[in-house]
C-alpha cells in the first residue's frame, strides 16, 4: 500500500448487545471518535467467544459467560480508529432482556477504556456518521433488513 506498507490485521471479538426494546449498545473508547460494539483483541490462547465474554465483563461490568453469547459470524474489514489496519472479527450477540416477571435489570456501565456508551435503535445508529465500518457495512444493514417489514407485500 502506498505510504503505509502492508496493513496490520487485528484479530478481535465484537458483541451486539441488545435490550428488550431492540436497541443496541454502542461504545466509544477513550481517545477515539468512532462508536462501535463492545469487544476487543484476543489474548494468547483465547478463542473468539472467550475473548468476547471477557471484553464485555471488562468494558461493561457485565457477568457474562462464553455460553451466554450467540455466534453470529465473522467479518473482515477496515478498523474504525486505526489507519492502515483491518480487523478479523468474531461476532456474537447478547440479549440483556431478563426472564419476564423476574424484575432482573441489567445495566451496563462504562469501564476500562470505555469513555461513552449509547443505546440506539439500529436505524438511529445507521444514520450517524461516527460509527465503525463493522457496524455500518455489516451489522446494521443485516439488522435493518431482518427487522424491516417486507417491501412491496400486499395484504
Amino acid at each position: 500500500m502506498p505510504g503505509g506498507g502492508a496493513p496490520l490485521v487485528l484479530t478481535l471479538s465484537a458483541v451486539l448487545v441488545r435490550d428488550s426494546d431492540g436497541r443496541i449498545l454502542l461504545v466509544r473508547k477513550r481517545g477515539t471518535r468512532k462508536f462501535m460494539q463492545p469487544g476487543g483483541k484476543l489474548e494468547a490462547g483465547e478463542d473468539f467467544r472467550t475473548a468476547a465474554a471477557r471484553e464485555v465483563n471488562e468494558e461493561l461490568g457485565l457477568a457474562v459467560a462464553p455460553g451466554d453469547l450467540a455466534d453470529i459470524g465473522r467479518w473482515y474489514g477496515p478498523a474504525a480508529n486505526e489507519a492502515n489496519t483491518y480487523i478479523d472479527a468474531g461476532l456474537f450477540s447478547l440479549n440483556l432482556e431478563g426472564p419476564r416477571g423476574t424484575g432482573r435489570a441489567v445495566v451496563p456501565q462504562a469501564a476500562a477504556e470505555i469513555e461513552e456508551t449509547l443505546w440506539l435503535t439500529p436505524a438511529e445508529a445507521f444514520a450517524r456518521n461516527d460509527i465503525s465500518p463493522l457496524l455500518r457495512d455489516h451489522v446494521l444493514p443485516e439488522l435493518l433488513a431482518t427487522e424491516s417489514p417486507a417491501a412491496g407485500v400486499d395484504g
